[in-house]
């Protein structure tokens, strides 16, 4: 004998169709009514279920919608810095001064600004999806406040001189290659891990970004670039396509579609550590040979939405709010060829 509870009751689909629901091994009956409670209050779509409950719905609706690491990301996030706080508080009882509670404890653990942003954007993002088809009344997740930075405080720049008094210290072909192209190009990393040799035009003397390449529990997974705009055509200097020419000759009968740089992010960022420590400088980090990238084009006095398009940047505005702050000085150049026209 078992000595358990179970919970058996009707409900009505989504077709209207009446069905019955059973669910067995409740230690006590206290436990298979509150089953029963929260499962009809889920099914008629109220705003008086728990928080868990209702962030299965948020993440089954969001799944078809989203690339497969966007959504890891955020289970990650939902399982390790929300659900704790928020899981078992019914959705329309939470109240701004949990949320602000919930963010001082996100607060004390010293993450990154961005990182804190990031969490609480997702929070905001399950009540907001909660006011707009469950028919919660008010975001409260919105009326306490943000939290963090949406951008890095710092990022470190290589000029020219810099990169090339690093570079010199890379022993591995595939390292000098691969950490020369986002120099030379700005592409993000998990661009230059998906690219083939078919991206490549040497007469044309450019690269094509198509893929993207990423690590999801383990595989290793090709996907769609980032955003629609991060699909780009690269024009290339013309040294560094001999350099990427170089390196093809030195593999193995590589095929059209093969990975031309069959490594990792980690791969890539211990070559980079290596070769900072034999040129006796600060190591940066891989993606800010991208920043590096942005910076000289800036320096050269490239038009913004070239840098945009170049970047992959959805748009301008993201261009801007990222490296706006380097303009200054064309400003300011600006300012002196009018005051030289006025005189």
């Amino acid at each position: 004998m078992r000595n358990t509870w179970y919970a058996s009751f009707y409900y009505t689909d989504w077709q209207g169709k009446r069905r019955l629901k059973k669910k067995r091994g409740f230690q006590r009956k206290k436990d298979a009514l509150a089953f029963e409670d929260e499962f009809l209050k889920v099914r008629a779509r109220s705003c008086d279920m728990t928080f868990r409950s209702f962030l299965e719905i948020y993440l089954k609706d969001m799944g078809p919608r989203l690339k497969q690491s966007t959504m890891q990301n955020k289970e990650y996030l939902f399982e390790h810095r929300i659900l704790p706080f928020f899981g078992d508080l019914k959705l329309n009882e939470i109240t701004p001064a949990h949320v602000r509670h919930w963010q001082s404890e996100i607060l004390a653990e010293k993450v990154a600004p961005t990182y804190a942003k990031t969490i609480n954007n997702q929070l905001s993002a399950v009540f907001n999806y909660a006011c707009k088809y469950y028919g919660l009344g008010t975001n409260p997740a919105r009326l306490a406040g943000t939290m963090g930075k949406k951008n890095a405080g710092e990022m470190s720049f290589w000029t020219v001189d810099e990169f090339n008094q690093f570079i010199v210290h890379v022993r591995k072909l595939p390292a000098r290659t691969g950490l020369s192209v986002l120099f030379w190009t700005g592409l993000r990393i998990g661009e230059l891990l998906a690219l083939a040799p078919s991206d490549i035009d040497f007469e044309a003397h450019t690269l094509t970004v198509r893929r993207t390449f990423q690590t999801i529990d383990g595989k290793e997974i090709i996907t769609e670039p980032k955003t629609p705009k991060s699909r780009r055509v690269v024009p290339l200097p013309e040294k560094l396509c001999e350099d990427i020419k170089a390196y093809m000759a030195a593999l193995y009968e590589p095929q059209p579609d093969d990975r031309l740089f069959p490594y990792t992010k980690h791969y890539f960022r211990q070559q980079m550590l290596k070769g900072c420590q034999a040129a006796g400088m600060e190591p940066i980090r891989l993606h800010d040979l991208r920043h590096s990238h942005a910076a000289l084009l800036i320096r050269l006095d490239t038009p913004i939405l070239l840098v945009s398009e170049r970047l992959g940047h959805e748009d301008i505005e993201t261009t801007l709010r990222i490296y706006g702050h380097l303009y200054p000085s064309a400003n300011d150049e600006t300012v002196k060829k009018l005051d030289d026209l006025m005189r």
